[in-house]
């Protein structure tokens, strides 16, 4: 080997370590304070449920009462001098679902006309609006609804997403070496759009092969009674407009800790909220507002692993354990709920079949052979009834038997998250909410929700039962394990 051979030889060793070193480092890198984080118990003065419901008619109709982003319009309009919101997805874009838009609902022009109405009131309040840049594509989209906000004066903050861990280390590795620092065009787009909008760059979709994102849907309001906070499992995105949902409206002190956290992200950005703003007519205190007999607690990224996998843990012979799941592919929360099984609970699990997203045709990973898994451990198992619409709710309820204790507590998590290793280990960006007490209405009215879908009665059919034609095989199960250990995915 020549003098030249043994150069390039040496270049691509030297490349190869710095690709290994840059994925390793991308992998374990430090993260800002406030990831991961478990904020405390709050006294809760109103808590109120919020369900987009999709279902069957005897007929076979696809049936909708929606009421999710109806509830954020109301209070966006109640504002007086702060609004604060955290979206993921937050466009008008379609995929390859186009051809069914005449049923879409126009939630992101909604809610972008409820924030200009906002601002030109008098006075009219500061508006902090946090999403992902996957909305612009990365840079390769303008996004007219946001120039419209821009224009309004409202404060538009694409979030940073290097400053997250690498949920792809193998790509970032290499992405952080240089590419990283490839600049991007709205207006050079040659490439087909597989969100539906205009040509897009080839940056666009090596930047999308990071699979980071900042995954909440928050919503908080100062209103003339008090502060109130929104955590949902909805997107305000017309092409999940079909989506089933459900959120938390939270009246309290929790509302404080919900600013504080997205203040945070803001930051990154060089977008400062100023946590006496949100805090000046008492969410940040213990004042005599009545209570509704609830406590609350804020739950961030791999904080709510954590609750999920205690309360799991918690359930016990006749406790009813229901979870609710459009991902469900972590390891820890599937051996816990096996475990759970294995005690005598009853456990339930309704999951999306994963067969369909915005007009694509998925392959059923990974919620198919973790069906089976949880299945043969006597874990229940029911599908959500789709077409084409996701079963996109994120809940774990835990009803403990009524029993003499007085320290049984009812338990919900409900939020952003999906119960995968991207969601939970301090990858993305999530919010969560739990919600404790005894007797309290909003557990009654998530238990009569969860119980609709899986009863699945002939007028209001929303869910089936597994059966042979549903298993994936053995092949499928570790494809999952794979993709789900390694980032290669987009779950």
């Amino acid at each position: 080997m020549g003098w030249l051979g043994k150069a390039l030889k040496g270049s691509l060793l030297v490349v190869l370590l710095a690709w290994l070193g840059m994925a390793i480092w991308q992998s374990v890198k430090p993260l800002p304070s406030d990831v991961g984080k478990a904020w405390p118990m709050r006294s809760v003065e109103r808590v109120s449920l919020l369900a987009d419901r999709t279902w069957y008619d005897r007929r076979g109709q696809q049936q909708l009462d929606q009421q999710i982003f109806d509830e954020a319009v109301s209070m966006i309009g109640e504002a007086r001098r702060l609004i604060v919101m955290d979206m993921f997805l937050f466009n008008r874009l379609e995929g390859q679902a186009g051809a069914r838009s005449a049923r879409f609902r126009p939630i992101a022009e909604r809610l972008t006309d409820a924030l200009v109405a906002a601002r030109q009131r008098d006075p009219a309040p500061r508006i902090v609006v946090i999403t992902d840049p996957l909305n612009t594509l990365y840079g390769g989209q303008q996004v007219a609804l946001y120039q419209r906000l821009e224009d309004a004066g409202v404060e538009l903050v694409m979030t940073r997403l290097d400053r997250l861990r690498a949920s792809n280390p193998l790509w970032s590795g290499l992405w952080h070496l240089g590419l990283h620092r490839l600049g991007n065009d709205s207006e050079g787009g040659w490439l087909p759009n597989a969100f539906g909008g205009e040509p897009v760059t080839l940056r666009s979709y090596l930047a999308l092969l990071n699979f980071r994102a900042n995954h909440r849907k928050t919503l908080t309001v100062d209103r003339a009674q008090g502060w109130s906070t929104l955590i949902s499992t909805a997107n305000p995105h017309d092409a999940s407009s079909l989506h089933s949902n459900v959120a938390l409206r939270i009246d309290g002190a929790l509302a404080g800790d919900v600013i504080a956290s997205e203040a945070e992200v803001a930051s990154w950005s060089g977008v400062e909220v100023a946590l006496a703003d949100s805090r000046e007519t008492g969410p940040g205190n213990a004042d005599s507002r009545q209570s509704s007999g609830a406590e609350a607690r804020l739950l961030t990224e791999g904080a709510i692993r954590d609750a999920v996998l205690a309360r799991i843990e918690e359930a016990s012979p006749g406790d009813r354990l229901d979870l609710a799941a459009f991902y469900l592919a972590h390891r820890e929360v599937i051996a816990g709920l096996k475990r759970a099984a294995s005690r005598g609970a009853t456990v339930r699990v309704l999951l999306d079949p994963n067969r369909e997203a915005f007009g694509f045709s998925k392959g059923g990973l990974p919620n198919q052979p973790v069906a089976e898994e949880l299945l043969a451990s006597g874990v229940q198992v029911r599908w959500c009834l789709t077409s084409g619409e996701q079963c996109h709710s994120k809940v774990v309820l835990l009803r403990k038997e009524a029993t003499a204790d007085p320290s049984a507590r009812d338990a919900v998590i409900l939020g952003s998250a999906n119960l995968t290793r991207r969601n939970l280990d301090n990858l993305n960006l999530e919010s969560s909410v739990e919600v404790t007490g005894r007797e309290l209405p909003v557990i009654d009215a998530l238990g009569q929700w969860f119980d609709l879908r899986w009863e699945s009665p002939p007028h209001h059919r929303a869910s089936r039962a597994w059966s042979e034609r549903d298993a994936s095989g053995r092949l499928a199960a570790w494809r999952y394990r794979v993709m789900e250990a390694t980032g290669l995915s987009t779950f």
